[in-house]
């Protein structure tokens, strides 16, 4: 493995489209969008070199248009699981010791593919199975994605250029060795960047990987395999499988090659994961990495001074946009009473103005949430503030799935300060706002920080810089992305790492170099030059 000639340099955020009406971007996506729901998918899972169909067909549906049919995965079992770790084991060696330099064109050219010949296509693959309208898939399965592919190249060959200090007589290096064994990928349904960053990153740094996406982001997840795959990816190094979750952990968890796991999902899910591997850890070869990033229940904390209009484009945008399906989404607001209401005024009508329906229809701002599971659990939350004494509905409310999975952008205000909606992830479209006394900020301040067990993301808004300098002093544990006169969400890659700490994750921030750490283990060589010959030192001749 060669080190320190291939130095990429800081890559340049990969431009936005604006898919304006009359705009070539626009009808370009129109027409793939056509396309892919006139096209019934055969998906098979990609193990080793072959793409495999087990003929037990799962059917995939648009959330906002469930009688369609986009097409068919081939969901795997356990023998499927075995499979796929042999398959990253065999191709172990070859991709550990290919040149890192070209490990990383392989990602370089992914990122150039999708950017270019098939931008529309993960876009509109994102859009109908995850109901993300173009804005949201653009900046997440497009530009996103293509950063993540850039920006972790250049982070990795800072990397390696990493080397330490030689003493005369003798040279000291570095090797930055890939993990002994495999990495297991675990995948959300929320950003098909996501998907692709945590076993992408890993891969890069010379590991195998085995990847299980959620079922529901299978459409675009099978999509950026094939992108890979033409990028020049060999068969065996990135294995990915559609089985359920329990199946996968009782064969990867109990393998003596596993090596860590990239996870984003459920806080739940992770801590299970967390437990089975301490309790299978004498059968590790090594110490696994376990790197994860779970919930949030993000806020966003106003001071009497802030700006109205700021804060209600900040929770409007912060709390809707993909129907608050973000771990990253507000969705609890502290607002002063001296402003609350001007807020509230205003953040109901701009509501009032929020279409909703298909993504085909590029006016619709709001979509379906992503399967009648997440619906069934959210409209649970609604329907108790409906019976609430503690809570009242102010905005939306009403939810429908007979053609897709709807729910209203829905606002809750609360007297209760632990009112269940407040402390809870619901991952939805529901924000829950409490109005404090514009005298108490700082006992708010407090109230922010210990209300929920999550630490993922929050901001303040404010317009006196004394405010703003107490909230990200005494908030400086309760968010791993911290934000000023902004919504919670929307952080990009190699300006904002990302990452939350407490039931928020491990905090090992994605999209920066403190993410490739963890899938790299370092080995220290020391050459000398000319060896002593005599174990005697001067000191033990006599005076």
């Amino acid at each position: 493995m060669s080190l320190g000639y291939f130095a990429y340099p800081m890559p340049v955020n990969e431009p936005v489209y604006g898919y304006a009406p009359g705009s070539v971007e626009r009808k370009q996506l129109k027409k793939i969008l056509a396309a892919l729901k006139k096209e019934e998918a055969d998906i098979p899972m990609y193990i080793g070199a072959e793409e495999v169909r087990t003929g037990n067909k799962v059917a995939l549906h648009p959330p906002h248009e469930t009688a369609h049919t986009l097409g068919y995965f081939h969901e795997g079992d356990e023998s499927h699981v075995k499979q796929a770790i042999d398959a990253a084991l065999a191709a172990k060696e070859n991709w550990a010791s290919m040149p890192w330099e070209d490990r990383a064109h392989i990602f370089l050219k992914a990122a150039d593919l999708i950017a270019g010949k098939y931008r529309y296509h993960i876009n509109g693959a994102t859009m109908l199975g995850q109901s993300k309208n173009a804005c949201q898939a653009e900046i997440d399965s497009a530009c996103e994605l293509i950063d993540f592919l850039r920006f972790n190249v250049h982070y990795l060959s800072e990397i390696y250029k990493q080397q330490p200090n030689s003493a005369p007589g003798m040279h000291n290096r570095m090797e930055w060795r890939p993990l002994e064994g495999f990495v297991l990928a675990v995948t959300p349904f929320n950003f098909t960047a996501i998907a692709g960053n945590l076993p992408a990153s890993a891969a890069l740094c010379g590991n195998v990987v085995v990847w299980k996406p959620a079922h529901t982001q299978v459409f675009a997840a099978q999509m950026f395999m094939r992108i890979l795959k033409e990028a020049g990816l060999p068969g065996g190094v990135i294995n990915l499988i559609y089985v359920d979750g329990p199946v996968l952990g009782d064969v990867c968890f109990s393998h003596p090659g596993f090596a860590g796991v990239h996870f984003t999902g459920s806080t739940g899910v992770f801590n299970q994961m967390w437990k089975t591997i301490g309790e299978n850890v004498g059968k590790y070869k090594a110490y696994p990495r376990i790197v994860g990033e779970t919930g949030g229940k993000d806020f966003v904390l106003v001071h009497p001074s802030a700006d109205v209009d700021a804060t209600v484009t900040a929770l409007a945008r912060g709390a809707f946009e993909f129907q608050g399906q973000k771990c990253s989404a507000a969705s609890r607001a502290y607002l002063p009473s001296n402003i609350a209401a001007a807020i509230k005024n205003k953040l109901v009508a701009e509501l009032k103005t929020m279409k909703m329906g298909s993504v085909e229809d590029f006016t619709n701002f709001i979509n379906a949430v992503i399967d009648e599971k997440a619906f069934d659990r959210i409209a649970k939350y609604i329907d108790a503030a409906k019976q609430s004494s503690d809570a009242e509905i102010i905005a939306g409310g009403n939810y429908d799935k007979r053609k897709g999975y709807f729910i209203e952008p829905t606002v809750i205000e609360v007297s209760n300060p632990e009112y269940v909606s407040l402390c809870e992830e619901i991952f939805g479209p529901v924000l829950t706002i409490y109005v404090y006394d514009e005298n108490k900020f700082e006992e708010t301040i407090e109230l922010v920080n210990t209300t929920s067990p999550y630490a993922l993301t929050g901001s303040i808004i404010a317009q006196d810089r004394n405010a703003i300098v107490l909230a990200t002093e005494k908030l400086r544990n309760a968010a791993g992305n911290f934000y000023i006169n902004d919504k919670p969400t929307g952080a990009v890659v190699g300006q904002q790492p990302f990452g939350g700490a407490r039931a928020s994750g491990t905090n090992d921030k994605a999209g920066s170099m403190l993410n490739l750490y963890r899938w790299l283990s370092a080995r220290t060589i020391k050459e000398t030059f000319n060896p002593p010959t005599d174990y005697r030192y001067p000191f033990l001749q006599a005076d």
